[in-house]
């Protein structure tokens, strides 16, 4: 299993909106690298859902239930989007501040790429926020 995170701005799309539609097609990527982690997720990746621009911090996680298929939102067909679901919402949200602070997250790549809509985590990554969340249930996925 892999983990990642995976970003979107509230206003267009959040956490509850996931939660209400039950499942979505994350799509919409056109980053060639963003599209290489696309195309690597596999059924059960689990990602952790982090609202970008307004409140800068981890929510929720999702699970990938659909591997990489055709973008429909990209005209030219050379991107890909997955479906994912939501497990559950995290017990405290894990603020980007917090994580900055944590030196188990200090490579964590959203600090390095911060405009970058996915990343991958280590399963270390995962296991410090799911601590910080009080999610220690959610580290054996």
């Amino acid at each position: 299993m892999q983990y990642w995170l995976m970003k979107s701005e509230p206003a267009k799309y959040g956490w509850d909106d996931l939660v209400r539609d039950g499942r979505t097609v994350w799509d919409g990527v056109r980053n060639h690298q963003v599209a290489i982690w696309l195309r690597s997720m596999k059924t059960g990746d689990r990602a952790l859902f982090y609202h970008s621009v307004e409140e800068l911090a981890a929510v929720g996680i999702m699970e990938v239930v659909d591997e990489a298929h055709p973008d429909a939102s990209d005209p030219t067909g050379r991107f890909v989007a997955v479906d994912v679901a939501p497990v559950k919402s995290l017990a405290t949200p894990v603020t980007l501040a917090a994580m900055k602070a944590e030196p188990k997250l200090a490579d964590l790549p959203l600090f390095r790429q911060f405009r970058l809509s996915i990343v991958p985590l280590t399963d270390v990554e995962w296991a410090t926020v799911m601590r910080m969340a009080g999610e220690a249930s959610a580290t054996a996925t």
